[in-house]
């Protein structure tokens, strides 16, 4: 069993499992944290930003005037931004039979994997991951397409000007080479077909080699765990989960125990924040912005954390006599996320569950539409630009603040001390997030959300499930680096967890012993069981295994086809396979005290016992002949003497089971 690790970013992972004769992707998550290396792509032309000087080396010998610029101190490539694939190199991925999605945000690079290796195989996912998928590649592509960038920059990406003439932080971003511009709708549309989707607990056989099966996460609507087994083997994968009380179904722990491996990845990117204490903290910011008739801008992707902050939003704004404030949420794919999350009601908890069937809107996000306190919009083009009113609070994305609306947002409101922007997705550095935007006069805050496990809820969870080895990326097994002295923040396991980084191959630390073989019912018959221990029967068979589709069944041996007489006849006689009798098979144990003693009887006096690692040597002395007794075999040396070796022989095999 080996692990292929393709990506190096522990929540967009990218992991291969070759188990049983069958290779398994495990997820396909899409970095974009390159985007931050990018200039921003504006809704609207930006004087600011078509006006910045391109960047040329100090010596003069590199020019990157038309692909590198210089903003705010910084260096950013002017280009349509691109985004770190998983490795593509390591193996070859046409050889790919099945791929098991985990969740939504980790499917944004299907369509690279499925378009352009030769991939032919099956993706599985469930109804929720799919849908909520497509929307996010949606919303990514509509993103792209709608500001096109008329050049694209290949020069800086030669490893000798990046490694070598470059600045910070473009000079230590790792395998450029490898970034891709992103897909297309057709693209998208083409590997989305290639998907089946399951049901919790559903049992999918994968060529009768193995079972997956998909378990509910509690991370995100219809999040998934796997549990890859065959008939003596179970492999479990855990990849963004959470034990927190929110809107999916909650994690089944149970089904994941007696695991042989456990391959553990997507931790909360921010183990020292609170989930509950970053949701107050958000509140009470965007609170008081709006008291002071500023206005609130919060980066997001269009699904997941935004349920929670609004359906937290919604209790809280009357609480604080600020019902009248409009929320806009904004995003080509808005309407649709919206109404997914009201329809996947067998994917939410029990407490969402039980609304549906009041009926009640399982959230309230509904009722804030009704109510026309939340409106959402494709872009800031056409209604919302009529419709559009001051204090407000905009949810709308990319949390990159590379593309989207977000960008027109952040030039618009960024020179006001009285607007603020609160940042909830995890999945950037806020600080590089806006770097290209600075000076800015804007309000920032800091209160990144992330429900997924952190250190001590797997610490008890692993304690629980108890798998035999744990396998995880790299940076788990270690402090983080701004936090050296944090013990509590890595796993902390005995036997210590197998790491794995970006393009690593591990055998996994366990064998197949075992296989599974059908016995036909006729030669079930013909078995003659013998006991060789109160309880314990053994029976020798003697029959043709036959493999198919993984499937080991032994069947009885064919006769030989009786030859009519004629001149060929000794011939074909010839070509029939003899069936011989099969000998006897031996068990037990020799005593030796009994043995020495039935020797004796048989006149063979003068025996030296010498002891051994595995056993006895007895020399016969007068005799010159030796016998060795070990667990396992008998081993008896009489050169000269043919009737004492068969005396001897049968002295051994009074004491032996005959099968």
């Amino acid at each position: 069993m080996k692990l292929y690790c393709l990506s190096g970013h522990p929540t967009l992972p990218c992991n291969v499992l070759k188990f049983k004769s069958t290779t398994i992707m495990l997820d396909c998550g899409l970095d974009t944290t390159s985007a931050l290396y990018y200039l921003p792509l504006p809704l609207v032309h930006s004087p600011r930003l078509s006006k910045l000087p391109g960047w040329v080396s100090k010596d003069g010998t590199v020019n990157l005037e038309k692909e590198l610029k210089e903003c705010a101190g910084r260096v950013f490539v002017d280009s349509q931004p691109e985004f770190c694939l998983p490795e593509r190199e390591l193996l070859d991925l046409s050889t790919v039979d099945v791929i098991l999605i985990s969740n939504y945000h980790c499917m944004m690079a299907l369509p690279y994997i499925t378009e352009h290796t030769g991939f032919s195989g099956t993706v599985y996912a469930t109804e929720p991951t799919f849908q909520i998928g497509r929307l996010l590649m949606e919303e990514l592509v509509t993103f792209m397409e709608r500001v096109p960038k008329a050049q694209s920059a290949t020069c800086w990406k030669t490893k000798e000007i990046q490694r070598r003439m470059l600045p910070g932080p473009l000079k230590d971003a790792v395998d450029v080479w490898s970034w891709r511009t992103c897909y297309s709708m057709q693209e998208v549309n083409s590997a989305l077909s290639r998907v089946q989707l399951v049901g919790y607990w559903q049992k999918v056989e994968l060529f009768g080699a193995v079972q997956v099966t998909p378990l509910s996460s509690g991370y995100s609507l219809g999040s998934s765990n796997w549990i890859i087994q065959s008939h003596f083997e179970k492999v479990s994968y855990v990849s963004g989960s959470s034990l927190l009380t929110t809107h999916p179904q909650p994690m089944d722990q149970s089904s994941l125990k007696n695991s042989d491996v456990l391959i553990l990845t997507g931790l909360t990117q921010i183990p020292t924040a609170n989930p509950d204490g970053m949701l107050g903290e958000f509140c009470s910011n965007l609170a008081m912005t709006i008291r002071a008739g500023g206005n609130v801008l919060v980066p997001c992707y269009s699904s997941g954390v935004i349920y929670d902050l609004l359906e937290c939003l919604y209790q809280f704004m009357d609480s604080a006599n600020l019902g009248t404030t409009p929320f806009y949420f904004i995003s080509p794919v808005a309407n649709s996320s919206l109404e997914f999350s009201q329809i996947f009601a067998e994917w939410l908890c029990q407490n969402k569950q039980s609304k549906v069937y009041l009926p009640e809107p399982p959230f309230p996000h509904a009722e804030l539409i009704q109510t026309n306190r939340l409106k959402h919009y494709t872009s800031i083009h056409g209604e919302f630009s009529s419709e559009f009113r001051q204090p407000c609070v905009v949810f709308t994305g990319h949390p990159s603040l590379r593309f989207g609306d977000v960008v027109h947002f952040l030039e618009l409101w960024g020179k006001s001390s009285l607007n603020t922007i609160i940042f909830t997705e995890p999945d950037f550095s806020y600080l590089d997030a806006l770097a290209p935007y600075q000076p800015l006069a804007m309000k920032c805050v800091y209160c990144p959300i992330d429900t997924r496990l952190n250190f001590h809820q797997v610490a008890k969870l692993l304690k629980e499930v108890q798998p035999l080895h744990v396998v995880c990326p790299e940076q788990y097994t270690q402090p983080p680096p701004a936090q050296s002295h944090r013990s509590d923040l890595m796993l902390e396991l005995q036997p210590p967890p197998v790491a794995y980084r970006r393009c690593s191959v591990l055998g996994l630390p366990f064998r197949r012993r075992h296989e599974r073989i059908q016995l036909l019912p006729e030669l079930a018959k013909a078995l003659v069981p013998s006991e060789i221990k109160p309880g314990i029967s053994v029976a020798t068979v003697s029959a043709v295994l036959q493999s198919k589709d993984n499937k080991h069944v032994l069947q009885p041996v064919p006769k030989p086809i009786p030859v009519p007489p004629s001149k060929k006849r000794k011939r074909l006689l010839e070509e029939v396979p003899e069936l011989l009798t099969p000998k006897p098979l031996l068990s037990g144990a020799i005593p030796l005290d009994a043995f020495l003693a039935s020797l004796h009887k048989s006149g063979v006096t003068e025996v030296k016992v010498e002891e051994t690692a595995g056993g006895h040597i007895l020399h016969l002395q007068a005799e010159d002949a030796l016998i060795q007794l070990e667990e396992d075999a008998t081993h008896i040396v009489c050169d000269t003497n043919e009737p004492l070796r068969a005396t001897l022989r049968d002295l051994v095999l009074r004491f032996l089971h005959k099968l």
